[in-house]
């Protein structure tokens, strides 16, 4: 863990309970700002306040509530928007092409900018400008929407401008949603945990908010595909609706947790440069600087910070898992279907692997706790390297398309158990040793990476785009997932100084020698 972790955040949660005993007496803003209570009597007075888990468990459902209205709207409207567009231009998929592929070139040059907005800014502004600047970027967009599709005779101008407006739009959408998954799961989560009475609250609160996650994206886009079955109007309608409904309380809900975990009101970059050592930083000189170079080297650029990072290769790891068409998204759909599986096939696959990828954010923690994160990581992508490679080996060596595609069905839904624990492991390393003033900075570098790598893959089906040639972003794919597994593990290698216990597996040999020995049995027999 950090030294950041072990500084500001711990002793903030001391100061914030105190704060919270006395909240009908004096307000915490004002406790800060006038130090009127020194460090040592808020101290004192923290023995008087109620438990840590206490303080845990009665914040964690507004967080979970806040967190599933923010993912539910953004993969309803992600998804949904997608659909709208596809029906308001029938016959063509130009329209759907430049909408997607704005909105992911605006999270991969972007993104950097967020991550330091973070940074720099209060935790809770943050996060209700972003709540806000979806909702609204969302209302606007089905507004825009509707007018395309009630009024179809438009002429093309005004439909052309529409269209540029909607992936504005879905721009902001894009941008808010990153700004509230980076600053809500890689440091509000920190701090919070940070109020826990274990090493293990931490890990229920990823993987309770992973499985949040991938619930919705199980169910969102699902719920939206009905209703748009039945009707796109009342579709966009929902859409609408739920957005501008959900937004208070979405709001009131994050507030609530700041206010109950005052350790939240300390700003991270405070804590994390008291902290910091000497041999963590990115840039060390024992030459005087002017102020601006005093500034740049405490600020340094979001990609000195990232590719200077001890962080780097778990986080570049998790990136490149995004380099993929193996997953039951569009590319791997298509294919599925032309190979002769049909949609109803497909929506109960997609239901088992959701369903093996949730039971990997109970997994994760179990095994995190039992064997430590690091080697939990290297676990779980040795796992998914040894399913993708029996899948692609399978799918090479069997010659009926139908069959073959089983075989790499099955090898991708097994890989999706160690794809999400290695999601998790990752996770937990940058939450727990990235400073917390660069947390921000640090983790939108790695969504831009995510993004970029993901934009990639669709680029691949586009050069490659006859399912006879599927193969060639299948082995693309592999690839990617054994570069992934290099360089984690070079990180294990590098951070533990060894991969297998190889001295105490030979000592565990001795003694099981000895001990057949002593009995009189040869040790051929036991085998």
């Amino acid at each position: 863990m950090s030294s950041s972790r072990f500084s500001i955040e711990e002793q903030s949660s001391e100061l914030g309970h105190y704060a919270m005993d006395q909240v009908g007496d004096i307000e915490l803003d004002q406790l800060l700002e006038d130090g009127s209570a020194s460090t040592p009597e808020l101290e004192r007075s923290a023995s008087a306040i109620s438990s840590p888990a206490e303080v845990v468990s009665g914040i964690t459902l507004r967080l979970y509530i806040s967190h599933f209205l923010s993912t539910w709207n953004s993969r309803v409207f992600e998804f949904g928007a997608v659909l709208f567009i596809a029906e308001i231009f029938p016959g063509t998929l130009l329209p759907v092409s430049v909408y997607a592929v704005v909105r992911a070139a605006s999270a991969i040059l972007l993104s950097p900018k967020v991550g330091r907005y973070i940074d720099v800014n209060d935790r809770l502004k943050v996060v209700r400008g972003s709540i806000v600047c979806q909702r609204i970027s969302v209302a606007l967009s089905c507004t825009g929407l509707w007018t395309l599709l009630v009024f179809p005779g438009i002429s093309m101008v005004p439909k052309t401008l529409l269209l540029v407006i909607l992936a504005l739009l879905a721009c902001i959408e894009k941008l808010g949603s990153i700004m509230t998954t980076l600053a809500v799961e890689r440091d509000w989560v920190v701090v919070i945990a940070g109020s826990g009475t274990n090493e293990s609250t931490l890990h229920v609160l990823n993987s309770q908010m992973r499985r949040i996650d991938l619930l919705c994206k199980l169910f969102g886009p699902l719920a939206i595909s009905l209703l748009d079955g039945l009707s796109t109007r009342i579709a966009i309608l929902a859409t609408l609706g739920l957005s501008v409904v959900s937004v208070g309380i979405e709001y009131l809900a994050i507030a609530q947790v700041y206010h109950r975990v005052p350790a939240l009101h300390f700003p991270g970059n405070e804590g994390s440069r008291e902290s910091a050592k000497p041999q963590d930083s990115i840039v060390a000189t024992d030459q005087p600087q002017s102020n601006s170079e005093a500034r740049a080297r405490r600020n340094p650029s979001n990609f000195i910070l990232y590719f200077r990072h001890r962080d780097i290769l778990p986080s570049m790891a998790l990136s490149l898992l995004y380099l993929t068409v193996l997953s039951f998204a569009g590319q791997m759909v298509t294919y599925l279907l032309s190979v002769g599986y049909n949609s109803t096939q497909i929506g109960i696959i997609r239901t088992f692997s959701v369903a093996v990828e949730v039971s990997a954010t109970w997994l994760g923690p179990v095994l995190m706790m039992r064997v430590g994160v690091i080697r939990a990581g290297l676990w779980s992508i040795s796992w998914q390297i040894f399913c993708i490679a029996t899948a692609v080996t399978l799918f090479l060596v069997v010659r009926q398309p139908f069959i073959a595609a089983s075989g790499l069905i099955a090898g991708v839904i097994g890989s999706r158990l160690g794809l999400w624990v290695f999601d998790l492991c990752v996770q937990t390393i940058v939450q727990e040793e990235v400073e917390a003033d660069r947390r921000g900075s640090f983790s939108s570098m790695e969504a831009s990476f995510q993004n970029f790598f993901e934009l990639c893959s669709y680029a691949s089906t586009i050069v490659f785009a006859r399912p006879a040639q599927f193969k060639y972003p299948i082995f693309m794919s592999c690839a990617a997932v054994f570069v992934a597994g290099t360089l984690y593990t070079k990180f294990v290698r590098d951070r533990r100084g060894h991969l297998l216990h190889l001295l105490h597996l030979s000592d565990c040999l001795k003694v099981r020698e000895r001990s057949y020995r002593s009995l009189g049995r040869p040790i051929a027999a036991s085998r």
